[in-house]
């Protein structure tokens, strides 16, 4: 796949990447330039291979799936302009 100045200019504009007239010729050349490493990915067997997390082997670090009330809510309604109770207080906008 190659990419052409037109292109560019669209991913450009599509990024909300202000390029210049003059860059795009160049930016069209690092887009073909990155497409080409994909292309030789592509090329590569990987039957046969686990994903990693990785490079370095190492088991996920889980924590234990709990529910509990999170013992803030004192914390969290400290600064509301009103609250009761741990809730807060809003007022009344329909009746």
């Amino acid at each position: 796949m190659s990419i052409d100045i037109e292109t560019a200019r669209r991913v450009a504009k599509l990024a909300r990447i202000r390029v210049e007239e003059d860059d795009l010729p160049a930016l069209a050349g690092e887009f073909n330039t990155i497409l080409g490493f994909i292309e030789q990915l592509n090329e590569v067997d990987v039957e046969g291979v686990e994903p990693m997390t990785s490079v370095i082997p190492m088991a996920m670090k889980k924590r234990r799936d709990v529910i509990d009330d999170g013992g803030k809510a004192d914390i969290i309604v400290a600064n509301a302009p009103a609250s009761e109770d741990q809730f807060f207080l809003v007022p009344k906008v329909v009746e």
